[in-house]
């Protein structure tokens, strides 16, 4: 598992972008199987964790907003693979406790740990300290992404005799928080990226992008070098042609254009990921045009490793749509919000559709019994949803179509049924929507 933190999808080449950034990702994303619409079901760096490790939603976990720690009854990707005779080992940031360092019932069964729980607060751009099995601080050389890396490379050749499951997971693209900035490598400074190109809604709404795409874009760049020393660690020992790889991220990040802070909306960019996967199972994949939420990955993982799906996990396989077999794929992914607000929404191909529980404490309430609607995007003719069209007389029914598709999902979900109040309607000119574009 290769996991980044706070990447948004357009950082690559294979989306569109034109600076060359993710030669290693594209490359494994073409030859292996490319997830086109892949998406998190919680924007902020806790809960989304917790579904990744256990395949829940953030309320099942309870793991709604930072700061609470999954239980340590759970069982994890790494209790599965615990269990089938793998071992399973954890480098990096955690962020799934409420301790620092994390003592080993509170590590999600790993095996084998070198995290923090916050690795923006122990560790600098170029001064990475995490903590061994003992709760000993361990100090690595060279830029972060690079040392989290080399003790990856050292997991691996110390591993490859027998089955492993290894999660990597880097802190980068994300902010360092005590400077509120994004440090790149010095070898890539912000003057190599910034004044180029801008994905277009940054472009659009300002913030701070113009100040940070550039650190942001050389910390992608460090990312995918690593992704490709990994790789050629895994070619030189023989390792390639029996091993999974899956890179995705938490949840994006849309650079204080959205709300006050870098995530936490049901914007594209923060919902929006990365994903693709590569090995037995994945190669000549192509590429998946089906929604794919980040609830989804830990079933992936086990059924292509010939494991059980545990009952409780609330996402499915993707290995029957690559087999063609599975025709009853959901239309939509689910996202739950936390921490700025109490929101939930449901995205499709066309339309994202979000409600918010104004009465209610962002860091303090899991959900809601009654939600207003807040958000409706036509992404076909918007895609960086410049346009609310929430209010508009010729989109109520399309409203009501989503309204509809997200209470399902939250029943669905293990959410009891909330009520939600339709927004007001303007007149809307000359739009109109026509009946067959309601369920797209």
């Amino acid at each position: 598992m290769f996991f980044t933190d706070q990447q948004r999808w357009d950082t690559t080449g294979v989306h569109g972008n034109p600076l060359e950034l993710t030669p290693n990702f594209d490359r494994m994303a073409t030859e292996g199987t490319h997830v086109r619409y892949s998406f998190t079901c919680q924007p902020v760096c806790g809960p989304a964790r917790a579904s990744l490790q256990t395949g829940m939603y953030a309320t099942q976990t309870g793991c709604y907003r930072n700061g609470i720690p999954l239980p340590p009854d759970s069982q994890t990707l790494a209790t599965c693979f615990n269990e089938a005779g793998y071992a399973t080992g954890y480098i990096g940031k955690w962020h799934l406790a409420d301790e620092e360092p994390v003592r080993a019932p509170h590590r999600g069964g790993f095996q084998y740990w070198l995290a923090s729980n916050a690795l923006e607060f122990t560790s600098e751009p170029y001064h990475t300290v995490l903590y061994d099995g003992d709760n000993n601080p361990v100090t690595l050389p060279g830029y972060r992404v690079d040392a989290l890396t080399d003790a990856a490379i050292r997991y691996i050749d110390a591993h490859q005799s027998n089955p492993f499951f290894l999660f990597i997971s880097y802190l980068e693209p994300h902010f360092q928080n005590h400077v509120d900035d994004y440090p790149p490598p010095d070898a890539y400074g912000r003057e190599r990226y910034a004044g180029r190109w801008m994905p277009p809604d940054l472009a659009a709404l300002g913030g701070t992008a113009h100040q940070h795409i550039g650190g942001y874009f050389g910390m992608v760049k460090r990312l995918d070098e690593a992704l490709g020393r990994l790789r050629d660690a895994l070619k030189s020992l023989r390792l390639s042609d029996d091993t999974i790889i899956l890179f995705t991220s938490d949840h994006g990040c849309h650079f204080k254009t959205r709300n006050s802070e870098y995530k936490r909306s049901c914007h594209e960019s923060s919902i929006r990921v990365p994903t693709a996967l590569c090995g037995p199972g994945f190669e000549g994949g192509g590429q998946v045009r089906d929604l794919v939420s980040l609830v989804d990955l830990p079933p992936t993982l086990l059924s292509a490793a010939g494991l059980p799906i545990p009952r409780q996990m609330q996402g499915r396989s993707l290995l029957p749509l690559l087999r063609g077999q599975d025709a009853d794929w959901p239309d939509e992914v689910f996202i739950q919000i936390s921490e700025a607000q109490v929101g939930r929404a449901v995205r499709t191909h066309r339309w994202m559709y979000a409600v918010t529980a104004p009465d209610r404490d962002p860091n303090g309430d899991a959900g809601s019994d009654h939600y207003v609607e807040d958000t409706l995007y036509d992404l076909e003719n918007d895609p960086h949803e410049l346009r609310n069209l929430i209010n508009f007389e010729s989109h109520r029914e399309v409203a009501e179509v989503m309204r509809a598709r997200l209470l399902r999902r939250m029943l669905e979900a293990g959410e009891a049924t909330p009520t939600i109040t339709p927004a007001p309607t303007m007149p809307s000119g000359q739009r109109r929507v026509d009946p067959w574009e309601l369920t797209q």
